[in-house]
């Protein structure tokens, strides 16, 4: 009876060291495996408006993603100088608004779109000086307007002077990064300012800028994640694992809207009530997933009315710009 006791303890005992040695090869082997060891270096383009980049490089997320590889950030003015970074080889992924592709795209620069935000078209809008005795968007006519070339707000303005019954010709569009353009905004060299937040969050709160219009009616305004077409035909796994990473940054920002805030201010200089005015513009979720056939379409009209209007040097196809994701 003693050793049939015995035996029995004996038999719960290996069981237990079985379980435990089971679970922890289990664990061990879903951490390697979830670990992409093909990528071994990511160069990431990103801007002050990139609220999920920006937290997900606080919070080091690609860095936990991709433990093996060298992760650099690289931050720009707009979207169309990390496609040209990302056109000549010095970027793997970037972060831009819906025209700087377009323009690339016209241009015959490799990228791929591999992802998008949802549409935020109060997060753009055409600013006049508070003063100012433009009224409406026809009063542009033989104007001079601020604006970053191939940019989001290029595209909000091409809309703007159409709907409002002006050809493109009856304004002087002055080509300018933001920052420049917010000095001219100020001293009054220029009568009016296209742009996105969180510059337009600041002029609105820090110059008493005055909107014309937003982007409601004219432009989606999506954000879009894009890629040199070499990394996602290389890395189609960790592509997909970026998109699982911007969702994570994404989910913390909607739950710590003031933390967002500070956060933003600190890394950008920009004071919290411009953070909080610019983060409260967002869609409320502001996720990332691979392109459907809506935004490809929207997409396309943009890129037909920048042919149309013989802003771009020929017209495009946005799907064959879109990554197929696997």
């Amino acid at each position: 009876m003693r050793y049939a006791q015995s035996n029995k303890n004996s038999w719960f005992k290996h069981l237990k060291y079985l379980v435990v040695m089971t679970s922890l090869s289990t664990a061990f082997s879903s951490s390697v495996w979830a670990i992409d060891p093909s990528v071994k270096e990511l160069r990431i383009g990103f801007q002050k408006s990139s609220i999920n980049f920006a937290i997900a490089k606080q919070q080091k997320l690609f860095e936990k993603e991709f433990p093996n590889a060298k992760i650099s950030w690289n931050e720009f003015p707009a979207g169309p100088q990390i496609l040209e970074a990302l056109a000549v080889g010095s970027l793997d992924i970037g972060v831009t608004g819906d025209t700087p592709p377009v323009y690339a795209q016209a241009a015959g620069k490799p990228l791929y779109y591999f992802a998008y935000e949802a549409a935020k078209p109060l997060s753009s809008a055409i600013l006049v000086p508070k003063n100012s005795m433009l009224k409406q968007v026809k009063d542009l006519k033989g104007k001079r307007i601020a604006l970053q070339k191939g940019s989001s707000s290029h595209y909000l303005l091409v809309q703007a002077v159409r709907k409002a019954g002006l050809k493109w010709s009856d304004i002087t569009p002055i080509w300018l990064t933001p920052a420049d353009a917010r000095a001219a905004f100020q001293k009054g060299a220029v009568d009016a300012w296209a742009i996105w937040d969180p510059y337009y969050a600041s002029a609105q709160l820090e110059d008493q800028a005055r909107i014309l219009t937003t982007g409601k009616g004219l432009s989606p305004n999506y954000t879009f994640y894009l890629a040199a077409p070499s990394f996602v035909q290389q890395h189609p796994k960790a592509t997909l694992d970026l998109i699982k990473q911007i969702n994570l940054a994404d989910k913390w920002v909607q739950s710590h809207q003031i933390e967002t805030a500070k956060s933003i201010g600190q890394s950008t200089g920009l004071n919290t009530s411009t953070s909080e005015l610019f983060i409260q513009r967002r869609p409320r979720p502001s996720t990332a997933a691979p392109l459907n056939s809506k935004v490809i379409a929207e997409q396309q009209q943009l890129a037909d009315i920048f042919t149309q209007q013989g802003l771009i040097p020929k017209s495009i196809n946005i799907k064959q710009a879109v990554w197929p994701a696997q």
